[in-house]
């Protein structure tokens, strides 16, 4: 069965204090999109590989794939006007009968076992999120103020979801709403239920100076 990943790369600097949109900043010398495109890469170099980007930042992935003489074949598509508008155009380029990943394009630190261990469980039919144990407390805000939760029911979600890519093209038929946070809410929304697998510590998502300096940091230990 075909394999292919939707990487979407819409975010901005702002968080950053960086002009530049985050999926450009430089890990170990290279735009953090390029490491996580080579990551899904080098677990399947016949992985159809497909970038959301911004209409405005399609130019200058081009120059930076020019600069970095970035090879990896891939195919680019225009974002929408939300994270939902976003995936449903990158799905619009997988064929049936695939099994598809959405992945962030900033957690360029998805381990290989876990791309793995997705697909293979998705190949089965299901509908797979990556996640990995809440270490900190947790409170929720009430009405009436906030109540502890317990934090060995509680999982932190990560990416890629990983999905038959029939399931997702269909839930992404739907109505958009608010509520559509990541796709397995949307998968979710449609009543199929959703398998939980192991993730990695380190596949953060890269949204602040500090996830940049982790990511130096840890970054050759994850294979």
């Amino acid at each position: 069965m075909k394999r292919a990943v939707v990487i979407v790369a819409g975010g901005s600097g702002t968080r950053m204090n960086s002009e530049i949109p985050k999926q450009f900043l430089l890990l170990k010398g290279m735009p953090i999109l390029m490491h996580t495109v080579t990551r899904f890469h080098r677990f399947d170099s016949n992985m159809q590989l497909i970038i959301v980007l911004p209409k405005s930042e399609a130019d200058r992935w081009e120059r930076l794939c020019d600069e970095f003489h970035f090879s990896i074949a891939h195919q680019v598509v225009e974002g929408g006007s939300t994270r939902f508008h976003s995936v449903k155009n990158g799905l619009a380029l997988v064929d049936g009968n695939t099994i598809v990943g959405i992945h962030d394009g900033v957690r360029p630190l998805i381990a290989s076992n876990v791309i793995e261990r997705c697909f293979a469980e998705a190949a089965n039919g299901q509908s797979v999120v990556p996640t990995i144990p809440s270490v900190d407390s947790l409170r929720m805000v009430t009405n009436d103020g906030n109540i502890a939760l317990d934090r060995s029911l509680i999982r932190l979600v990560q990416t890629p979801q990983v999905f038959p890519s029939s399931l997702l093209k269909s839930a992404y038929e739907q109505e958009y709403t608010p509520t559509f946070t990541d796709d397995a809410s949307v998968v979710e929304a449609m009543g199929y239920p959703i398998t939980l697998a192991e993730g990695n510590v380190e596949n953060i998502k890269i949204t602040n100076p500090l996830d940049l300096a982790i990511a130096e940091r840890v970054f050759e230990s994850v294979i």
